[in-house]
């Protein structure tokens, strides 16, 4: 027995039809189901946190989901408003009863929800929001008294204790049909296109992931090393939801089995959202408030090297021009960036944050803001501030034959890996830079503020 006739149901970071827990619930409990994703200004429109190779990623998706509601009968229609707007038009239009969405979990995400069911309450429509981004919720993986972890080997085997539902098929096919025919080009999004980008939106990719898992395992030998191209990219598939995460923990533990370390990933990512979920004030200011007044220089030269690629630092030059290019940069290549910009150039890690987010196609900003506490040493269990990635060790660790570096800096291939591992001595005259700082010399002078900050 339906409890409503006609329902709305809202995508957002779920752009899928397999799976997606809100949409199954709005289809069990409604006659009828209107599907519809709703381009909200506040997040398409330009804002300094804003990814064009993100946006690219996702309306290839909503492309794609169009494509899979057709093939269950059903049509998305797509509106370009506030979305208490649209819930506003769309109860004036068809009587709804009730909407349905998936949980979000930043600052924003819940703002918005609120004001989404403060205009649910007003015109008597249930609002039901129910959980599917993650495998825990951040009530769900708390200590006995109820308060977050904040330490993630803690949070992990507890976590680990949860069992994770099995991915549900569709579970009926009763759509309603919109009225409008709103196109992306009517919004001038298609401007946004890119091939270069190394990630293609839409289920199809993440599923072609999936099914090739097998190729990830010896990834625990082989995920830091840039040139083997050996980490999954399903980042950005799990940031739109293009396939579920219970999807991607099945697939890892039936290819890979219960304790591949790709598994960890997963909740790695449950972590930092649970710590941006319990303590929003991470966008913004440092976790851990006795660093919010490190002394930072803030160059803007420096900077600018940085987001070039053009610091005379090999390792640091080549995942910069990755990300340039193609919207991505190889996890480890992250770290030593990150490590770079805060320790070696005394640069605010919020800078990195802000253009890693312009950036990354997988931009997701819990798991961003996560990832540059932990380098920056401001966040929860983060790295101790006197640990200072070398990036002439790193190099030569983790790209020893330089053939990473080789394709993203064409001006060194007439050198050798040992005179590249040795640029800061041997540098030549030639296109690329010379290092711009000695990695020593600021190494030291970071340790002493973290002192200086820390003994007030």
């Amino acid at each position: 027995m339906t409890a409503y006739a006609n329902s709305l149901f809202i995508f957002r970071r779920d752009l899928r039809v397999h799976d997606n827990t809100a949409l199954n619930e709005a289809l069990r409990l409604s006659r009828q189901v209107l599907p519809c994703f709703i381009f909200d200004p506040r997040q398409i429109e330009p804002h300094p946190y804003q990814s064009k190779p993100a946006l690219q990623f996702m309306l290839q998706s909503i492309g794609d989901l169009q494509q899979q509601l057709q093939t269950v009968g059903g049509k998305l229609a797509l509106y370009h408003a506030l979305p208490e707007q649209v819930v506003c038009s769309v109860f004036e239009q068809l009587h709804i009863q009730a909407v349905f969405i998936n949980r979000d979990y930043t600052p924003f995400s819940r703002r918005r929800d609120d004001e989404l069911a403060d205009v649910c309450q007003k015109l008597g429509i249930s609002l039901h929001t129910l959980p599917d981004a993650l495998l825990t919720e951040p009530e769900q993986a708390v200590k006995n008294n109820q308060t977050p972890y904040k330490v993630f080997t803690a949070f992990y085997n507890n976590a680990r204790q949860f069992p994770v539902a099995l991915p549900q098929a569709l579970s009926s096919k009763n759509f309603l049909s919109p009225a409008s025919d709103f196109t992306f080009d009517q919004l001038g999004l298609s401007l946004v296109k890119s091939e270069s980008n190394v990630m293609q939106g839409g289920r199809n990719h993440a599923l072609a992931i999936l099914d090739q898992l097998n190729a990830y395992s010896d990834y625990q030998n082989t995920r830091d090393f840039p040139a083997l191209d050996a980490t999954s990219k399903l980042s950005a598939h799990l940031k739109f939801g293009t396939c579920s995460v219970r999807e991607v923990y099945y697939a890892i533990t039936e290819q890979l089995g219960s304790e591949h370390p790709l598994l960890r990933q997963l909740y790695w990512r449950d972590f930092f959202t649970h710590i941006a979920y319990h303590f929003p004030q991470v966008f913004g200011r440092p976790f851990l408030e006795k660093f919010a007044h490190l002394h930072w220089d803030n160059n803007r030269d420096y900077f600018q090297a940085w987001s070039e690629g053009k610091t005379g630092f090999p390792i640091v030059d080549a995942g910069m021009r990755e990300l340039n290019a193609t919207g991505f940069m190889h996890n480890r290549l992250r770290m030593i960036v990150a490590s770079f910009l805060v320790k070696d150039l005394h640069i605010n890690w919020r800078w990195g944050e802000r253009y890693f987010a312009q950036h990354l196609i997988d931009y997701d900003p819990c798991v961003n803001n996560g990832n540059w506490q932990w380098a920056a040493s401001t966040g929860c269990d983060a790295q101790p501030y006197f640990r200072i990635f070398n990036p002439w060790l790193q190099q030569q660790k983790f790209d020893p034959d330089c053939q990473y570096i080789y394709h993203w800096i064409p001006e060194l291939k007439l050198f050798s890996p040992k005179t590249i591992h040795q640029w800061d001595k041997k540098h030549s005259a030639c296109s690329y830079p010379a290092p711009i700082i000695d990695h020593a010399r600021e190494s030291q002078i970071t340790k002493a503020w973290f002192k200086a900050c820390l003994s007030g």
